[in-house]
């Protein structure tokens, strides 16, 4: 029951903080043998710049972050 508890504190933590991305949808897909996180903040995610930071991918369209990709993402939880 702890568990279930604290699985659901985190999402909801997790929840709050994404009330505050430039997107008012978000895609998330999980490769788990690449272990990669892939999160989009629009559909069809076309990126014209991308930056890497620490095993994260920053997607740019312009001035715009279209999306996010952290990589060994079970590692950074």
């Amino acid at each position: 029951m702890a568990q279930k508890i604290a699985q659901r504190e985190e999402l909801w933590r997790w929840a709050v903080r994404a009330l505050k991305l430039p997107a008012k949808q978000l895609w998330l897909d999980y490769d788990e043998e690449a272990d990669t996180l892939y999160i989009s903040l629009r559909k069809p995610q076309r990126a014209t710049d991308s930056i890497l930071e620490d095993d994260i991918i920053y997607h740019y369209d312009g001035k715009r972050l279209v999306g996010v990709t952290v990589l060994n993402a079970k590692h950074r939880a």
